[in-house]
């Protein structure tokens, strides 16, 4: 027969009745705070994002949001602005940083994780880290100083005795265009690569690189078939993220890209940049459609900026969740 507990009279004395006490867990305090932090950052997003909207209005009322970023012709003289030869030298530089860059990292990220001497990768990852933080003036000023005459005087000439049939390599080798400013880029943009994809690549599972070994791999092999595929994702993610670093670089790209609002197929011809017409047109802007023009191409760079590190935090959510 089961006991119910009405029939247990020690349940129903008054004296056992418990308070519930009510009290504030530090956890929960914890969690407060810093999810208001984590709520600030965004709300500094989405108002960084709609103040720059906002401003730049009266450049699209003018073009149209479209009609801005198609136009080619940049004259603040006669009030015409299209930002399509800015994005057309950020995308150009950014992407030619890559190639360079993107072979350069991997290559030494392979070294470091899967090849290198333990002394070696401690005396070389701090090298990276610092070559990461140079200042992007300095790397302007030596692309001035000591890129620029090797590029006009070595390897610009060079390109067009080897390659000059194609379009990319023609015109005269001044040692100021697109390609110096691609180069140093990739300089500036390498370390990311490396240092991601060296922490990547130190995860891949022993078991599954000692049982390649065992089959009679080589190490070429094994890295190829195992780490590599292990790591891809990761590895694509630190790409993104260089290249979103490449996009907004402003002091190195302004000093050696030439400044020249134009389009050209020639890597050795001067171009612009989004970023390098802000820093230098911005304290010229007189009239409130100037104005509006240059803040309407920081939104289309804002805009650019996200979609990249957009692609980038995905890229790196399937490294974490293939794990």
């Amino acid at each position: 027969m089961a006991l119910e507990i009405q029939d247990v009279p020690a349940l129903q004395s008054p004296e056992l009745k418990f308070e519930k006490r009510t009290f504030v867990r530090p956890d929960n305090v914890f969690k407060l705070v810093v999810g208001m932090f984590a709520f600030v950052v965004i709300v500094l997003l989405v108002w960084l994002g709609l103040q720059l909207y906002l401003s730049s209005q009266l450049a699209f009322h003018n073009l149209g949001f479209w009609g801005f970023i198609k136009g080619t012709t940049w004259d603040p003289v006669t009030g015409v602005f299209g930002a399509l030869p800015f994005i057309y030298g950020t995308l150009v530089t950014s992407f030619v940083s890559l190639l360079i860059a993107t072979p350069l990292g991997v290559g030494t990220a392979i070294f470091l994780a899967e090849l290198s001497p333990k002394w070696l990768r401690r005396l070389l990852q701090p090298l990276v880290e610092l070559l990461a933080g140079i200042p992007s003036v300095v790397y302007g000023l030596w692309g001035i100083f000591v890129l620029s005459p090797l590029m006009a005087m070595t390897v610009e000439p060079f390109l067009q005795d080897a390659f000059g049939y194609l379009p990319f390599f023609k015109g005269y080798p001044l040692g100021i265009g697109m390609l110096t400013a691609s180069l140093i880029l990739a300089i500036m943009i390498v370390p990311f690569i490396i240092s991601v994809s060296t922490e990547v690549l130190s995860t891949v599972p022993v078991p599954l690189k000692e049982g390649m070994y065992a089959l009679g791999a080589t190490r070429w092999e094994t890295v190829k078939r195992v780490s590599l595929p292990f790591a891809k994702s990761g590895i694509s993610g630190s790409i993104v993220l260089a290249l979103a670093r490449a996009l907004g670089e402003t002091m190195a790209v302004t000093m050696v890209i030439g400044n020249t609002p134009k389009m050209s197929l020639s890597l050795l011809d001067p171009g612009y940049s989004m970023a390098a017409v802000i820093a230098n047109e911005f304290t010229e802007a007189t009239t409130s459609s100037y104005l509006s023009a240059l803040v309407a191409v920081a939104f289309i760079l804002l805009l650019i900026t996200l979609i990249v590190n957009g692609a980038a935090r995905w890229l790196i959510w399937r490294t974490t969740q293939s794990r």
